[in-house]
């Protein structure tokens, strides 16, 4: 029994038996001695040792069951602890599922609030797609739609925003350096005569480098007188451009036909016909080609304005005779942009002439007063085709005639000097931005009816930019300068002029 209990606690079967062993050898040993012993003394004494030897034996049981008892007690203990120690390990167990549990909860209770965000999310953007999808194709159906109610003719080719930027600063760095006095006569165009005081000038000598000095004109014009050969005006334009201190225009009448100042000197050039010839077939390919022509031997001489195309619708008895392309308006606004492009595709400015119209007039400005007598819806029907037609081909100039126009300024004020007809009609209406350039000023339709200083001051507040030979240079320059100069005129007026005509001068037309 001890040997069980022993083996209960823990003791391999070994090692009991090993001390079973030793425990039966020591009483058998204590057994001999004690019968060796009683066999010397007395046999008789055998029954009192068997009965101690079994005291001896009883006690040993009892020792034995003491021990038992004790192991009994030893092993109680030992369950008691196994026992606590496996209630501790289920009570931590438990704890530690419990913990987990709890942190398992609150991770999906995070992972829940934040799908739910997520979602949120994802529905918003969803959302957000759909509205803007829905936007796009709104303004695809709106512009759908403009499209088919809407034909939108082809804009004309228009420069580009940053080459305008460099041509207006450019333009800008010449004029606002200038004295006032040089900005006053550079607004006038007049002959080499009239600022050199010779009766004929067919040279640029001291003379013109002297006159340029004082009178920083913005432009020369020279007619057949000017002219003897090839040679000779070629290198009096190139002087004359070299000795100006600004950019200058150096201009001609050169239309074709009788009016080409070139054409009719001793200078060999390939010659244009009239415009009426140009216009009686009705293409507009001739047009463009009697303006290249024209610019091409212009170009070459060293002129960089030309006073062409005319503009007007003839009518019958005209003035104009041969120099109109003919009296139906469509046709002879197709010439004009034709003829303008071959002109200015050379690299020289061209004109149109006469605004408002001279083509239904019997008399002639430089003989005296000349009357439009249509009304205004005529004009528009008619004579504003072809000058509408030049602006939309991108003329650089356009001529004002000094014919007056009742149905377009009830004063009859001759259309040069009147406001309502370049600022209210040519700008406003028709849209032109480029320089205005007055007629002849010495012409009879105006020195019969003012003088040089009112005639010049007139044309500038009407809106006009250049001053073509007036009657007396001198006398209409200093007018215009003491204007200015008492704010009549105030010099931001005279700056938008000069900003327009060194648009011109600064856009790649002019070499000098």
């Amino acid at each position: 029994m001890g040997k069980l209990h022993k083996r209960r606690r823990g003791y391999s079967d070994e090692e009991l038996d090993e001390e079973e062993a030793d425990f039966e050898d020591g009483v058998d040993d204590e057994t001999d001695d004690e019968i060796d012993e009683d066999e010397e003394d007395d046999e008789i004494e055998e029954d009192e040792d068997e009965d101690e030897e079994d005291d001896e034996m009883e006690e040993d049981e009892d020792e034995e069951d003491d021990e038992i008892d004790e192991d009994d007690e030893e092993y109680d203990e030992e369950e008691e602890r196994r026992a606590f120690r496996r209630r501790r390990r289920i009570r931590n167990q438990i704890i530690v599922y419990l913990v987990i549990f709890f942190v398992a909860a609150g991770i999906a209770g995070g992972g829940i609030a934040v799908g739910r965000k997520a979602a949120s999310f994802m529905k918003q953007k969803k959302q957000e797609a759909e509205e803007e999808k829905a936007k796009e194709e709104a303004a695809k159906q709106e512009t759908t739609e403009e499209e088919m109610v809407i034909d939108t003719p082809e804009p004309a080719e228009e420069e580009p925003e940053e080459e305008e930027d460099i041509l207006g600063g450019l333009a800008e760095s010449y004029y606002s350096e200038m004295s006032i006095e040089n900005k006053v006569a550079g607004l006038f165009m007049v002959t080499p005569e009239a600022i050199t005081g010779v009766r004929t000038a067919t040279q640029a000598g001291d003379g013109t480098q002297e006159a340029l000095n004082q009178y920083a004109v913005g432009g020369l014009i020279y007619f057949g007188q000017n002219i003897l050969d090839k040679e000779q005006i070629t290198g009096m334009l190139a002087n004359t451009a070299s000795m100006s201190n600004y950019p200058i225009f150096l201009a001609v009448d050169e239309e074709g036909g009788d009016v080409s100042r070139v054409a009719n000197s001793k200078v060999e050039v390939t010659e244009v016909d009239d415009m009426a010839s140009v216009g009686a077939g009705g293409d507009a390919s001739l047009a463009a080609e009697a303006g290249e022509t024209i610019g091409s031997y212009l170009k070459e001489i060293g002129f960089n304005v030309d006073f062409a195309p005319v503009a007007d619708v003839a009518g019958e008895g005209s003035a104009l005779g041969n120099r109109s392309f003919g009296s139906d308006p469509q046709m002879v606004g197709e010439m004009v942009a034709s003829a303008v492009g071959g002109i200015e595709g050379t690299g020289v400015s061209a004109c149109l002439k006469h605004f408002p119209g001279l083509g239904s007039t019997s008399e002639d400005t430089h003989d005296g007063r000349v009357e439009i007598t249509k009304s205004i819806d005529e004009m528009r029907a008619s004579d504003f085709v072809p000058f509408s037609a030049g602006i939309g081909a991108g003329v650089d100039f356009v001529m004002v005639s000094h014919a007056t126009a009742p149905a377009l300024d009830e004063d009859n004020v001759p259309s040069s000097l009147s406001k309502k007809v370049i600022t209210d009609i040519l700008r406003g209406e028709l849209g032109f931005e480029g320089v205005v350039i007055t007629d002849a000023l010495d012409m009879t339709a105006i020195t019969d009816y003012y003088t040089p200083e009112e005639a010049a001051v007139m044309a500038l507040e009407a809106g006009a930019d250049m001053l073509l030979m007036p009657e007396d240079f001198e006398k209409a320059y200093e007018a215009v300068l003491a204007a200015v100069q008492e704010g009549t005129i105030s010099e931001e007026r005279i700056n938008e002029s000069l900003n327009r005509i060194y648009r011109v001068k600064c856009a790649g037309k002019l070499e000098n």
